[in-house]
């Protein structure tokens, strides 16, 4: 065993046991005291520092985020509002264009001057409200396509710029989309009044062309090419289907082949003027009647085929196989001066004879003269006419089978 001596004031502060010795950290008094100590509240704040700092940071880049992905979509809408109204505008422009072009091509109908054919006047006051309508149309079109579609602009940088240009965008948008709304509105004006005008200059032209089957009838001296030009403007002007510059062409062509319908009857008439003049006209009606739908054309002079004086008379035709059928009828003045006696009818029905084989021509041979001159002696034997000079005292006697022929080509 160890003995322990009794502590006295000099003794240590702490006494080993077992081979180990205790530090003072354990024992009461000054020793405890004295060990340095950590400032916690300090670390504390600046933990709680960095930790708001963090927050407010991310706070910033969750906003600036937010606000860049609202731009972007903002922008998409207003790029797709934009195309829209783009779209919409140059559509307008076209068809707008188009109605400009339509409304001119009708004003140049509507401004013929000197009509020889002269369209029901409700046709023509139809195209003219409907050009005036039209005409009031492109204006209001004209002003919609200069309104200036809302543009994008440069994207700003900072959330606090990007709401505001986002908001921005969306106006933008709106009213990108009330103009696509207004220009789509428009075209669909526009295309009304393009079809008005269509309808109604179409519609005049028909009844110009329509109205040349009275006027040719009113003007039945008139020569045969004139007669001819005439139908063919009239059917172009019936079959029209568009206003444009080939229409105003087509109904420039019309009157002025009305107009050659009106001059040729004129020249038709000095040329027959005379104390002859009346007997001439009966006895080309006289003819007409015997040939009807056959184009039929006279002149006259004191002699024709070798005879017209000393009361003698000559005829001579020429026809055409061509469509129209048409022929050209010459007569000496003797034929008139002796009209209306039974051989003057007797020689102009021979003529005739000729003129109708066009409507005929597969019913006789007409290879010889001799065939020719029987042909035409029969046509006027198979209408009654019985007198020499239907051709019998100069060609003789026709067929029987001739005449049966001839009674069928009318």
């Amino acid at each position: 065993m160890t003995a322990l001596p009794p502590p006295g004031p000099e003794a240590p502060a702490s006494v080993p046991l077992g081979g180990h010795e205790l530090s003072a950290r354990f024992s009461g008094g000054e020793a405890s005291a004295a060990l340095p100590r950590t400032p916690r509240r300090k670390r504390t704040g600046l933990i709680l520092g960095l930790v708001g700092g963090a927050a407010v940071i991310a706070a910033l880049a969750i906003t600036q985020v937010s606000a860049s992905l609202g731009y972007d979509t903002a922008a998409e809408n207003h790029a797709d509002a934009v195309a829209a109204a783009n779209s919409e505008k140059t559509q307008l422009r076209t068809e707008n264009t188009d109605l400009q072009t339509l409304v001119d091509s009708a004003g140049l109908i509507l401004a013929s001057e000197n009509e020889a054919i002269v369209a029901p006047p409700e046709t023509e006051e139809a195209l003219t409200s409907a050009v005036a309508d039209a005409e009031t149309a492109t204006s209001e079109a004209e002003e919609l396509i200069a309104t200036d579609v809302p543009a994008t602009g440069e994207k700003p940088t900072w959330f606090w710029e990007l709401f505001g240009a986002s908001a921005e965008l969306e106006k933008g948008s709106d009213e990108a989309r009330a103009l696509a709304d207004d220009l789509l509105a428009e075209a669909s004006d526009v295309a009304t009044a393009s079809d008005t005008v269509t309808e109604s200059g179409v519609s005049l032209l028909a009844s110009a062309g329509e109205a040349a089957t009275a006027f040719e009838a009113a003007h039945i001296s008139a020569r045969n090419d004139a007669v001819i030009a005439l139908r063919d403007a009239a059917a172009a002007a019936i079959a029209t289907t568009t206003i444009d510059d080939v229409a105003v062409t087509t109904y420039s062509t019309l009157q002025s082949a009305a107009a050659l319908v009106v001059s040729t009857e004129a020249e038709e008439f000095a040329e027959k003027s005379g104390p002859l003049m009346n007997a001439r006209l009966e006895i080309e009606a006289f003819a007409r009647a015997l040939a009807p739908g056959v184009l039929l054309e006279f002149d006259w002079a004191p002699v024709v085929n070798g005879a017209g004086y000393n009361g003698s008379m000559g005829g001579y035709t020429t026809w055409w196989w061509d469509d129209p059928g048409r022929s050209v009828i010459q007569l000496s003045n003797s034929v008139a001066e002796q009209w209306p006696a039974d051989r003057s009818k007797a020689l102009v029905a021979h003529e005739v004879g000729h003129a109708i084989s066009v409507k005929c021509e597969d019913m006789y041979d007409s290879s010889t003269q001799d065939s020719i001159e029987k042909w035409a002696t029969a046509w006027a034997i198979s209408m009654g006419y019985t007198d020499d000079a239907n051709g019998v005292w100069a060609y003789g006697y026709p067929p029987q089978g001739y005449i049966d022929a001839a009674a069928g080509c009318r």
